[in-house]
């Protein structure tokens, strides 16, 4: 895909910054990421199935789901939605279940950048630099790079339903 993921992880910090970009606008985005049946779609690593028993997308909401891999492991997720701006931001909490007390805080700022494009800028700062480089080295950059590189695949597919055929 033509769009990067670009992680940053300083040392010595319980975060980690990231930037991408979609071939979007804001609002499709935006509902990739407020729509369980479309977070089940993209979000986590290709092979995994992912289900999701709980998901109040809204202030104050919050949400549960579970990624299956092919061998059958599984691998729990909750937070809470703290704050949720339409096309603009979300401010969420993130706990792996295998990692308990180690709840991350997420920034997630969608920006507008014309011509149906969209540029996500996130931060997420977790409780200890320990806990953050756990997470770094349990893989997830591979993860969110294919959970990205599946949103843009759905993106891109429901542009292309949404686009007449011309004869």
């Amino acid at each position: 895909m033509s769009n990067a993921l670009s992680l940053d992880v300083p040392a010595g910090v319980p975060w980690i910054d990231f930037t991408r970009d979609f071939d979007a606008p804001v609002a499709a985005v935006f509902d990739a990421h407020r729509d369980p049946e479309k977070v089940r779609q993209w979000l986590g690593p290709q092979g995994y199935e992912m289900d999701v028993p709980h998901w109040d997308f809204s202030d104050g909401g919050g949400y549960r789901y579970v990624h299956r891999n092919p061998s059958g492991e599984e691998f729990g997720f909750r937070g809470v939605f703290h704050t949720v701006r339409d096309d603009e931001f979300i401010l969420q909490t993130f706990e792996f279940e295998g990692m308990p007390d180690e709840v991350a805080l997420e920034f997630l700022h969608f920006e507008d950048l014309g011509d149906g494009r969209t540029r996500l800028h996130g931060r997420s700062i977790g409780r200890s630099v320990e806990g953050r480089d756990a997470m770094v080295e349990s893989g997830m950059e591979g993860g969110m790079v294919e959970g990205y590189d599946k949103l843009d695949a759905l993106l891109a597919d429901a542009h292309t339903a949404a686009t007449p055929a011309t004869s």
